[in-house]
């Protein structure tokens, strides 16, 4: 290798890297939703939590951690976030003292509803600009590849 050349990679080329493209999609779909929620003063994990318990009366933390891909702690700091601003409210489970269930609030449906017609428009757009069935195809990929990582855990490690 002279001082002119690059070294010489192991590694694919960074434009081909999974994880970097996949975070760029992530990052470019977000710029479409993040300032609704901030002027709701929402993160995307505070949407995220609130969107999950708009499909289910109550959830244990656990199961809302791993439906939104937040780990437990940072859920945790969410959930007395969103608690302390009335939007979410955890009782004792009945069947089992240690664990709590977490129910969205009215005052939650109603701001899920506020930011709902938005967020659809957003959806809509993207899904005009990329492609209704190239959209359909990517959801559809995005699942094949995470069952298929998930069912190989083991084997990746």
């Amino acid at each position: 290798m002279n001082s002119d050349s690059k070294p010489e990679s192991v590694l694919r080329e960074f434009d081909r890297s999974l994880p970097m493209a996949l975070l760029k999609a992530r990052e470019a779909v977000m710029r479409k939703f993040l300032p609704s929620l901030r002027e709701h003063d929402l993160s995307a994990q505070q949407w995220r939590v609130l969107r999950a318990l708009m499909e289910a009366p109550h959830r244990d933390a656990s199961e809302i951690a791993e439906r939104c891909a937040i780990l437990l702690p940072s859920l945790s700091r969410i959930l007395q976030n969103l608690e302390r601003r009335s939007l979410v409210r955890r009782k004792p489970d009945k069947n089992d003292q240690r664990r709590s269930l977490v129910s969205i609030t009215t005052k939650g449906v109603r701001l899920v509803e506020e930011i709902a017609p938005i967020s659809e428009e957003r959806y809509r757009l993207i899904a005009e600009k990329f492609g209704e069935q190239r959209l359909s195809d990517l959801y559809e990929m995005l699942a094949e590849l995470i069952d298929c990582l998930e069912d190989d855990e083991g084997e990746l490690s």
